[in-house]
């Protein structure tokens, strides 16, 4: 657990790196298209209900104006989830920007296969819904509490993502190394406390557009950080 935060401040650090940028860059012009397309999509649909119903004089105008009302409201509710799922989408861009610049002979290390993270990405999805039904009777259990439920559904997620950051880098370099084996090679409690802080961060407003990257970027520098001790 000590290597957490040389692992979150060696992240920071890089938060700054060109490479990074650019990730950041791509997905929040991504996200910006997406909804650009959104607002594109709903005027087209509203102006042509409008006329379907026979409101055709001002169709046009109206249907801009909803469109556009319509479009600052799903900004507004969904940016940071959609900036966030295509953020996420390039955290393999971000582990391969830290083994550049941190870990060179691991950056020569090719993707996965397609199967294989196929395979990797089923298990995920199905640990994550076994996990959350798992914990969902101690959840309603403490629905009376106000908090309580929250509280363990964000425990719950916390390790899940904590795994899931771990196991997306390690899954490239699975080898046996001098009695690391194939298992992930960091710790339960560092893999909890690395996705609960960035699942703290998520909440927060702005910080949690890099919170993603942090987290990423964090899980590269521990996996390496063993992997180096025992090689």
């Amino acid at each position: 657990m000590t290597d957490l935060p040389r692992a979150l401040a060696l992240s920071l650090g890089q938060l700054a790196d060109p490479a990074i940028l650019a990730i950041l860059a791509k997905s929040l012009a991504i996200t910006l298209a997406l909804f650009a397309g959104l607002g594109f999509a709903l005027y087209y649909g509203l102006t042509g209900g409008f006329a379907a119903l026979g409101w055709t004089d001002g169709a046009g105008l109206a249907g801009a104006a909803a469109a556009a009302l319509l479009a600052v409201i799903a900004f507004w509710l969904l940016f940071r989830i959609v900036a966030l799922a295509v953020l996420n989408f390039f955290a393999e861009d971000v582990v391969r920007a830290v083994e550049r610049r941190h870990y060179p002979a691991a950056a020569e290390v090719p993707d996965l296969p397609f199967a294989d993270a196929l395979s990797a990405s089923l298990r995920g999805l199905r640990r994550t819904i076994l996990v959350n039904l798992a914990v969902l009777p101690l959840a309603l259990v403490l629905l009376f509490t106000g908090i309580g439920t929250a509280l363990v559904f964000a425990a719950a997620n916390a390790w899940l993502l904590g795994r899931e950051l771990t196991e997306m880098v390690w899954l490239r370099h699975r080898v046996q190394q001098k009695g690391l084996g194939e298992g992930l090679p960091v710790g339960g409690a560092t893999r909890l406390l690395l996705g609960g802080i960035v699942t703290a961060l998520l909440l927060v407003p702005f910080v949690n557009l890099v919170a993603p990257v942090l987290g990423a970027a964090s899980a590269a520098h521990l996996v390496h950080g063993r992997r180096a001790r025992h090689a």
